[in-house]
């Protein structure tokens, strides 16, 4: 069963910058849909970036054209990078996948960006 583990999570000041990083446990070659989510306490789980397996992406409004999503299908790897972070960015991030009709999550990288 494939599993994703997210990394690179943490403290930020407002303004600035951070690279998550999430590690499949097999080949994410074949897997069409890799994507981040973030869930902040108290507020229900949102779907921030997506990517297909020909690079097409999508972003939450909230996060376009600060949060960047790219994979790294060689080193079964996707990455999310963020910049001029907002407190209001604060929250758990999850890398997902959807395979098969199957998702799959990471048990999820804290990132608190503080004002």
């Amino acid at each position: 069963q494939l599993q994703l583990v997210e990394s690179g999570g943490g403290l930020v000041q407002a303004g600035g910058s951070l690279r998550l990083s999430c590690a499949a446990s097999e080949s994410i070659f074949s897997i069409n849909d890799m994507g981040w989510s973030r869930q902040d306490p108290g507020k229900k789980r949102e779907l921030v970036a997506t990517i297909t397996s020909c690079g097409s992406t999508n972003y939450a409004d909230s996060v376009k054209g600060r949060l960047t999503i790219a994979r790294d299908n060689a080193k079964n790897k996707v990455f999310l990078q963020m910049n001029s972070l907002k407190p209001e960015d604060t929250a758990v991030y999850y890398c997902t996948a959807v395979d098969l009709g199957d998702q799959y999550w990471g048990k999820g990288t804290l990132v608190t960006v503080s004002s």
